[in-house]
């Protein structure tokens, strides 16, 4: 039985770390006669529902990703199965049980429908050992090195700790090192890169110095790190690592997540930190002589006008010192504390102060619902 996986540009990184566990496995751009893989996020979903429904192929459709993840039964009317949370261990198992025409039943991990049409879950899998599986395959797709995975912090609008749990794991340097010596460019992936080694809530910058003194020690490399498509949290971004930032890597930016300049909301959006960690980050950034490009949220549940003149305000400041900022509008997404809420309206003063900046070249993203 042939197998293909979808090929999804926006689903890249994941595809680079499955695609090389399953042999013989292709890249389609439409429905083969096999089985067929998905991954995905809620933004492409309706096209892909689509896409299944219409395909007049002979297939077994197989989805993961985070809108799979998050929403299982939905997948169900369209998919044949759904891979809920890591994959590397899930899929391989469950593409043999398929080809063998064994039970799926004992694949842990799954969700699919019995032979009368109930859906069934076959139970949690163990979380997945990151150095038993490099970030991809140079034969066949490159992706950034994924340094960490996981993460403490349970933000509402956020699905990392539904996928990937509220543990963070880290990636050896060893193992780290094994996939840098595939680039001259250097980038990472984690959900908070000045966290690596640490458990996501009290940094361990001997652990991060560690990792960026053995990648420096690499011939001709250049590091990015803290940057895109990574981020930081505010409150890690202290004087001795943004000193490290300086002393071992390439990047005179620094990617950071601030989400919004009102308390009220980073309180109830749990974000775990406050206005006065954003402000500070981005003092010692300027201090340092670093760009902080920083991520704000509109339109989150429950945001009144003064809420967003609060972010205004915030943004403002930012791009004064000399920052830039990312907007975004809010998207509630599946298996988050966030994804039966609606976002609020934006208002016009906040459309028009974006738009200014975006045409002055010091906000980006995208802030219409």
């Amino acid at each position: 039985m042939d197998i293909h996986f979808r090929w999804n540009r926006k689903s890249a990184y994941s595809l680079a770390a499955l695609a090389p566990l399953i042999k013989g496995a292709c890249f389609s751009t439409k429905p083969e006669n096999g089985i067929m893989i998905y991954s995905f996020s809620t933004k492409q979903s309706e096209m892909f529902f689509d896409e299944v429904k219409r395909a007049k192929t002979d297939s077994i459709f197989i989805a993961g990703g985070p809108h799979p993840s998050g929403e299982p039964e939905q997948t169900l009317e369209y998919f044949d199965y759904v891979v809920i949370g890591e994959g590397e261990d899930t899929l391989p198992h469950l593409v043999q049980s398929l080809l063998s025409g064994s039970s799926v039943e004992h694949v842990k991990g799954i969700a699919c429908r019995s032979e009368d049409g109930r859906i069934f879950y076959t139970g949690q899998r163990d979380q997945v050992e990151l150095d038993r599986y490099p970030c991809f395959d140079p034969q066949i797709l490159f992706s950034p090195i994924e340094i960490s995975r996981g993460c403490p912090w349970n933000c509402r609008y956020c699905q990392t700790p539904n996928l990937f749990g509220n543990e963070m794991r880290h990636r050896s340097i060893s193992s780290i090192l094994k996939c840098a010596r595939h680039y001259s460019d250097l980038r990472f992936t984690s959900s908070n890169a000045f966290a690596y080694g640490s458990d996501g809530i009290t940094p361990r910058y001997d652990k991060v110095e560690k990792l960026l003194t053995k990648l420096n020690s690499l011939d001709s490399r250049n590091i990015y790190f803290g940057t895109f498509p990574s981020e930081v949290r505010p409150e890690f971004v202290t004087d001795r690592a943004l000193e490290l930032i300086v002393e071992y890597c390439t990047n005179s930016t620094i990617n950071m997540g601030a989400q919004s300049g009102s308390p009220r909301m980073l309180n109830k959006m749990s974000r775990g930190h406050n206005v006065d960690d954003i402000v500070i980050a981005v003092e010692r950034c300027i201090d340092h002589a670093i760009s902080p490009v920083v991520d704000f949220i509109v339109g989150l549940p429950d945001e009144t006008d003064y809420d967003q003149e609060q972010s205004i305000d915030l943004i403002k400041w930012i791009c004064s010192r000399g920052g830039k900022v990312r907007a975004h509008h809010f998207t509630p997404l599946p298996g988050t504390g966030y994804c039966r809420s609606q976002p609020s309206q934006i208002s016009r003063n906040t459309k028009k102060i974006l738009g200014k900046l975006a045409l002055d070249g010091k906000v980006t993203g995208s802030w219409e619902r």
